[in-house]
């Protein structure tokens, strides 16, 4: 019953987390009766991005995958903003390297052994 109950919530937070990253202002205005713009459109995709590596380490098979689809997810998305949308802050490109990093280390390491860390 258990197991059943994960899988519903992975794939609940992951459908979600894809509403969020495509048509973050639709899922703003079905919750919360209002659309988001702007810097909360941005925002809200970024946690799109972390519903669905949630739900990815959640669903049977490597965590390890979960963490590697939402740095290269939000890599992707800030590097979008700050490129397409004009999004820019002090830290936006040092997040974008940070994150390509990590995701590369991440990536690695599920090639090696998928689902553990390796030291």
């Amino acid at each position: 019953m258990m197991k059943k109950a994960l899988l519903l919530a992975a794939v609940g937070e992951a459908l979600t987390g894809l509403a969020l990253l495509l048509v973050p202002s639709l899922v703003g205005w079905l919750l919360l009766g209002q659309d988001l713009t702007g810097a909360a459109a941005a925002v809200a995709r970024v946690a799109g991005a972390a519903l669905i590596g949630l739900g990815v380490a959640c669903w049977p098979g490597p965590p390890l995958a979960g963490m590697a689809i939402y740095g290269g997810l939000v890599a992707l998305l800030l590097a979008y903003f700050g490129l397409a949308a004009g999004l820019t802050g002090v830290l936006l490109w040092p997040a974008v390297a940070v994150h390509i990093v990590l995701t590369a280390l991440l990536a690695m390491n599920l090639a090696k052994s998928p689902g553990r860390l390796q030291p």
